[in-house]
């Protein structure tokens, strides 16, 4: 380590020995994702690693969560503050996924993986964050305003169910 390196790291408060938070999360995260493929059946390396696992990866983590998302049958649906308990499930936040995926993202790259095959980085990981962010802003009541598409873009159908990656 160069002395310039040295001296920068003492600037930004944290000595060679002691990783950021963020060094360390990203570094816990990338253990839990590559123990979740070691743990599927067959066993999946991370060179074999695609956006679909990544997307089930996401979906397992749900279990985990601890944001309230309102089902479309719920009384609560939209209500950002409900006056009582439901049974709707709890699952993970969409900031939440959304800054694991950052954090993976950075991690597959510093681990040897190339940009081009990143799974982190795939155009069906930005869609699914975009549907789960959606639909957690509908299903809590928080206006979230889209941009406007083009015409060809446009599905026609504003029902979280019918894409949504929780149904």
């Amino acid at each position: 380590m160069s002395n310039f390196d040295r001296g920068k790291e003492l600037v930004e408060g944290s000595s060679p020995a002691t990783p950021s938070r963020y060094e360390s999360q990203k570094r816990r995260d990338w253990n839990t994702f590559g123990q979740y493929l070691r743990n599927q059946r067959p066993p999946v390396s991370i060179s074999q690693c695609n956006s679909n696992h990544v997307l089930e990866f996401l979906r397992y983590l749900d279990q985990f969560g601890k944001t309230k998302v309102h089902l479309q049958g719920c009384i609560f649906y939209g209500q950002p503050e409900p006056p009582a308990p439901c049974t709707c499930p709890l699952r993970q936040a969409w900031g939440s996924l959304d800054a694991l995926i950052g954090r993976l993202r950075a991690a597959y790259e510093e681990n040897g993986g190339s940009p081009e095959t990143n799974p982190f980085a795939s155009g069906a990981i930005r869609v699914y964050l975009r549907e789960v962010k959606e639909c957690q802003a509908k299903a809590r009541g928080i206006p979230y305003k889209k941009k406007k598409k083009k015409a060809s873009e446009s599905k026609g159908d504003d029902d979280c169910t019918s894409s949504h990656p929780f149904s």
